[in-house]
């Protein structure tokens, strides 16, 4: 079926829907958000940290907003673009789902075509791609950037004595984001590049491009793989004595994944990351929430993914506080423009003009702390903004 034709289908669903029940969208008692998450396969660890942390936010916040009830309805995409985009269907048309949440970059891609003609809020609470948000006007973003992590990482590690870099990344999507972000800001503050190294996403013996990188004679190593491989990749650079020959290791807070960093080996001590959250965030309202999400999940310790589904959550209850309770896409994603709250993670809140989340970037260390590994936070960059989409305006 050509995307014109499932637009006209969905479209047509959704006005035959209305007319069957008159002003029914804004008369309902219950407002329906759903989540289109990963629960299964590889990435499923994923959406059930984004699930545990939007229910910790209605267990916390009830279940009533501006008169209205709120009912969370999660399906599983299993990390298919095409399965999301069906689920997604499906809950706009026979949920009649007000809200939507999205999970991981394909498939909040494959989302924007409905979203726009259904003219559905979708508060996207996991990918962190930077174009994601162009691609529907009816995006908003509580998650983070890669852009964000990888620009303000580059700053720092100039600013303190790194001059020559090499980039270990792996090729996909963010890895390529995060790698030319970093290698773009690290040049423009008076570093070089000694060279960029892409790493097949499957590969987990890292041994071969730790060498080439050895050879090159950087002082620092820049690393973006995905959060399961960072501890395989630490260990190796150890192993090979990297970690004794004056080169730092560094990268975005996904490699130092609260969910795994208990279960990762000492190697990962001395880390440099640069991050939105941390488990160790030294705040009251971190601490009982680190605690509350403990409780509610056989002790798992929250990651930055729960937290962006929590502010997630935050940010459609308070958006329907302002709307009366209605469930109007523009309205709602007019609201949510420019809110800001005290989040897990620190001050936070959605740019007006590019409705991209706004909040402070920590250089954290990875240190051990009652005898776990945690990321220790050194140094605070407030209110960054996504770089990509600053240098465009």
């Amino acid at each position: 079926m050509s995307s014109t034709r499932f637009a006209m289908l969905v479209r047509a669903a959704v006005l035959a829907l209305a007319a069957v029940r008159p002003g029914h969208a804004q008369a309902q008692d219950v407002v329906r958000v759903g989540l289109v998450m990963p629960l299964t396969g590889v990435l499923g660890p994923v959406g059930k940290q984004a699930v545990a942390g939007a229910r910790l936010y209605m267990a916390q916040h009830g279940d009533m907003v501006a008169g209205r009830k709120i009912q969370l309805i999660v399906r599983d995409d299993a990390s298919v673009p095409d399965n999301a985009k069906r689920i997604a269907q499906e809950l706009i048309v026979n949920d009649e789902v007000a809200i939507l949440g999205g999970g991981l970059t394909p498939s909040v891609l494959a989302l924007a075509p409905l979203a726009n003609e259904s003219k559905t809020a979708t508060v996207v609470m996991v990918s962190g791609t930077s174009i994601v948000t162009e691609r529907s006007p009816y995006f908003v973003r509580t998650s983070w950037t890669h852009a964000q992590q990888a620009s303000v990482l580059a700053d720092w590690a100039a600013r303190n004595g790194s001059k020559r870099a090499t980039i270990i990344a792996s090729d996909w999507a963010p890895g390529r984001e995060a790698a030319g972000v970093f290698s773009a800001s690290f040049t423009v503050a008076g570093g070089t590049i000694v060279e960029a190294l892409k790493v097949p996403l499957a590969n987990p013996d890292f041994a071969p491009f730790l060498q080439r990188a050895r050879d090159g004679n950087p002082d620092t190593l820049f690393i973006f793989v995905p959060t399961s491989q960072a501890g395989i990749l630490a260990k190796q650079f150890v192993e090979r004595g990297l970690d004794k020959s004056g080169i730092k290791l560094i990268g975005p807070g996904d490699i130092a994944d609260d969910e795994d960093l208990p279960g990762m080996s000492d190697a990962m001590i001395g880390m440099i990351t640069a991050g939105f959250y941390s488990a160790a965030h030294p705040s009251d309202l971190n601490r009982d929430y680190v605690a509350a999400f403990r409780k509610a999940n056989a002790n798992v310790r929250p990651n930055f993914i729960s937290v962006s589904a929590y502010d997630g959550m935050h940010l459609i209850y308070e958006a329907l506080k302002v709307t009366g309770g209605k469930t109007n896409g523009d309205a709602l994603v007019e609201a949510m423009k420019g809110m800001a709250w005290e989040s897990p993670r620190g001050p936070m809140s959605i740019d007006p003009k590019t409705r991209e989340v706004v909040h402070d970037i920590y250089i954290r260390k990875v240190e051990k702390v009652g005898g776990e590994l945690y990321s220790v936070e050194q140094e605070t960059f407030k209110a960054v903004k996504d770089p990509t989409k600053v240098a465009n305006r």
